[in-house]
């Protein structure tokens, strides 16, 4: 099976940095200021928020059963106009009600035009040569906040949180739709050869053979995963420097060691991309879940002077298991209907995001230090749970690549 050349994977890594930058780490810069002028709480704009999440999980599945039919790019091109039209609408609010429903049409783009659809786009036309391509792109987009949050904060500075949603539209309109357009075609599914010989191997475009269903056991082993890790990293994103106070950090150091986070999910990413792709990504997915409760541990008993370690540890384990979440499926499941599976096993997952700000919140009131043990059987439970998951055998493969479709 042919794998993603360089061209594909900066053009929809660079894609997924603009679509991200302007949608999941939007609210951190502009909430304030979107709160002030609209005459609300700063709470209900993440509240807004917090609803296009749910709106994204349940949106995900069709939009990868879509992906799995026609292939991204048509999907992903109509998703640029969909963030456009959510962030015009975001600029024209004048009251609560037209916040929401900006976010609401948000939530539509965000559950068929990030990483889900991104890692099905490549499944689709790639087959099983897409994991380098996965890791390609999150190498990339893992600068996204590094590129959003800067660009936000000077976009409000020079033309307000009005004009810094305008901006970010037309970029979605000059930049992000130009670069979808771009992906490479998929042959449709309906419009497929119908005979698939030994002799004739399908395209990499043409859409996988039909297999057997996933056992239902690792497919819900696999979604409590992912729905942990991304509790997880939300939380982080959201109330690090709240727990880095909290066992003592100096106030001075606190973003210093944050800002560790982001270079650790790259390097992350790097060793997935090197040393750990020549494992199963298994393997790679269970020693990056027990890099977060080894840090909260250390982080609990140690305090202050081991916070950067927790930041790093906690950094490069949340890079490498964004990537497998999208190389996972596609190495147990196969490749057949990956875009809607991949939509099912995420959406737990997406509503877990969307209460983590809130319940990590109210642990950390009520506990200080002490949500880090929470945090830690929670991952704990991730990995228990990897473990528990079985890669098929060779003797009995999930997908027959000569089976007619």
């Amino acid at each position: 099976m042919a794998s993603a050349g360089p061209r594909v994977v900066a053009t929809l890594g660079s894609a997924q940095t603009l679509a991200w930058a302007s949608s999941y780490y939007l609210p951190a810069m502009l909430a304030r200021p979107m709160a002030a002028d609209l005459g609300v709480a700063e709470p209900t704009v993440f509240a807004a928020f917090s609803a296009a999440l749910v709106v994204s999980a349940f949106v995900g599945p069709q939009a990868g059963r879509r992906i799995d039919r026609w292939g991204g790019r048509p999907v992903l091109m109509a998703t640029s106009v969909g963030f456009a039209l959510g962030l015009a609408m975001l600029a024209l609010a004048s009251e609560p009600l037209g916040l929401f429903a900006a976010w609401l049409v948000m939530g539509v783009a965000m559950g068929s035009g990030l990483y889900e659809a991104a890692f099905a786009s490549l499944v689709r036309l790639y087959g099983h040569g897409a994991r380098n391509a996965i890791t390609g792109i999150t190498l990339i987009a893992g600068f996204a906040s590094t590129v959003g949050w800067p660009l936000s904060a000077a976009l409000e500075h020079a033309f307000g949180w009005r004009g810094a949603c305008w901006a970010w539209a037309a970029l979605h309109l000059a930049v992000g739709l130009p670069l979808n357009a771009w992906l490479p075609r998929a042959v449709a599914a309906d419009a497929a050869p119908a005979p698939i010989t030994p002799s004739s191997p399908p395209a990499a475009s043409q859409p996988p053979a039909a297999h057997p269903a996933p056992p239902l056991r690792s497919a819900a082993l696999l979604a409590w995963v992912f729905a942990v890790t991304w509790f997880i990293s939300t939380a982080m994103a959201a109330h690090l420097p709240h727990l880095l106070n909290a066992v003592g950090t100096a106030p001075g150091a606190v973003i210093a060691i944050g800002a560790l986070v982001g270079p650790a999910q790259v390097a992350g990413r790097l060793l997935e991309f090197g040393l750990l792709r020549r494992l199963h990504p298994l393997l790679s997915a269970r020693l990056a879940a027990l890099m977060h409760p080894l840090g909260a541990v250390l982080l609990a008993l140690g305090g202050a002077p081991l916070a950067a370690v927790f930041a790093l540890l906690h950094g490069a384990g949340n890079g490498i298991l964004t990537i497998a979440k999208g190389t996972l499926p596609l190495a147990l499941f196969g490749t057949a209907g990956y875009g809607h599976r991949q939509g099912l096993l995420m959406l737990p997952a997406r509503l877990a995001q969307a209460l983590s700000p809130w319940l990590f919140g109210l642990l950390l009131a009520h506990l200080g230090a002490g949500a880090l043990w929470c945090s830690a059987a929670l991952a704990l439970s991730a990995l228990a749970a990897l473990l528990f998951i079985h890669p098929p055998t060779p003797e009995a493969p999930l997908e027959d690549p000569h089976r007619h479709p």
